[in-house]
């Protein structure tokens, strides 16, 4: 998940947000990780995820099934949003994680 969070942050370097939305490999490639986000999040163990409860797993599994299944409806603001709002704070929060074992 943190390799996803860095490859976005890598891609979205010295990028507006006009840019990104132009951009479809951009946009793409950024989606594509955040699916990867969301389903690496889906395959830790309840257990862990119930350890953890400061960080909102549904949402992001949800998110990654709305990625891919309803792809046609993703509205490129939303995950803009993600970018800007989310992905630091969950960085964080799984750094802190790793940091347990």
């Amino acid at each position: 998940m943190i390799q996803a969070i860095e490859r976005i942050d890598d891609f979205i370097k010295g990028k507006s947000h006009s840019e990104i939305k132009q951009d479809s490999v951009l946009y793409y490639a950024i989606v594509k990780n955040i699916e990867i986000i969301g389903e690496a999040a889906y395959m830790l163990t309840p257990e862990f995820r119930d350890s953890h409860p400061s960080t909102p797993w549904r949402i992001i599994i949800g998110m990654r099934h709305f990625l891919v299944h309803g792809y046609y409806e993703v509205d490129p603001e939303e995950v803009w949003y993600v970018i800007g709002k989310d992905l630091q704070p969950l960085k964080e929060q799984l750094e802190s994680y790793l940091k347990e074992f």
